[in-house]
């Protein structure tokens, strides 16, 4: 099954004073790489994210994007020891005695007030499980489309290579047949061997067999990639490159206008199934 590197997963969550909305992207990438934000989780959090990214996807960017709106709890703390060290500092100074709350609150480190934000990572574990579902989910179906382009592709290609095949079978013997009758209006005495020897290397040098057959072998191999549980871009990719050079070197060896210019489709054919896996996982 092809998975594209492409996707898209959304979820939202409202529940006990907190609302959480998980937004997540997919794009092309060599490896796997994987963005949250904000970066600011708690290391539990954080670390369940990337394992199950990463149960989940081979290769790709994927950016992940965490919006959470919840109350506040506040609380607020009076150091005493350092209260009383100020009191005493003041009575040695003979400054004052008593002191008030509006002496102390702006002196640093005597009173701290914090606020914490009311979170509950099971609920966002839970949010983001449903994200990830609809995000492999968006995978799968442009895998689909990509898997079906694909397939389109490899049957043009097979078709137009069937044409090659079929049609320079009967140019290698009109060639050949040729080129004796050349030959036997220029000479009154010549070799019968000799001329059949080289009739044979002319074929032979325009025979196009053994490309058409790495072809055939290069798709069947498409196919079952394609067919697999879990298919592979990069092994698809090196494929596609074979199979390039197979359409290439029939482009240069193949003379006939007509035949050329079917050759020259298939490595069209080709570069574009090569931009459509540049997506798959």
């Amino acid at each position: 099954m092809v998975s594209s590197m492409t996707g898209f997963g959304f979820s939202s969550s409202i529940s006990k004073g907190l609302e959480i909305y998980i937004e997540i992207k997919g794009v092309n990438h060599k490896f796997l790489e994987v963005s949250i934000k904000p970066n600011d989780l708690s290391n539990d959090l954080e670390e369940y994210i990337r394992k199950s990214v990463s149960k989940n996807i081979i290769r790709g960017r994927v950016d992940i994007r965490i919006k959470l709106k919840s109350s506040y709890e506040t609380s607020y703390s009076i150091d005493s020891k350092l209260v009383r060290k100020l009191q005493n500092s003041l009575k040695d100074s003979q400054l004052i005695g008593d002191i008030q709350f509006k002496d102390i609150k702006d002196v640093p480190g005597i009173f701290k007030a914090e606020t914490t934000q009311n979170v509950n990572h099971n609920l966002i574990k839970k949010a983001f499980n449903e994200a990830m579902k609809n995000f492999v989910s968006s995978r799968n179906e442009e895998g689909y489309k990509i898997s079906n382009v694909l397939l389109k592709k490899i049957t043009q290609l097979e078709n137009t290579t069937k044409k090659i095949h079929k049609l320079n079978d009967k140019n290698l013997n009109k060639r050949s047949n040729l080129f004796k009758s050349k030959v036997l209006q220029l000479v009154d005495s010549f070799d019968e061997g000799r001329l059949e020897q080289e009739a044979l290397l002319l074929a032979l040098k325009y025979d196009v067999s053994e490309e058409i057959d790495r072809i055939f072998f290069h798709t069947k191999s498409l196919h079952k990639e394609l067919n697999k549980k879990l298919c592979s871009g990069k092994k698809i990719d090196f494929i596609l490159q074979e199979l390039f050079r197979e359409s290439n070197t029939l482009s240069v060896k193949l003379d006939d206008p007509n035949l050329k210019n079917h050759a020259l489709d298939m490595k069209l054919y080709v570069e574009e199934m090569r931009e459509q896996i540049q997506n798959v996982e």
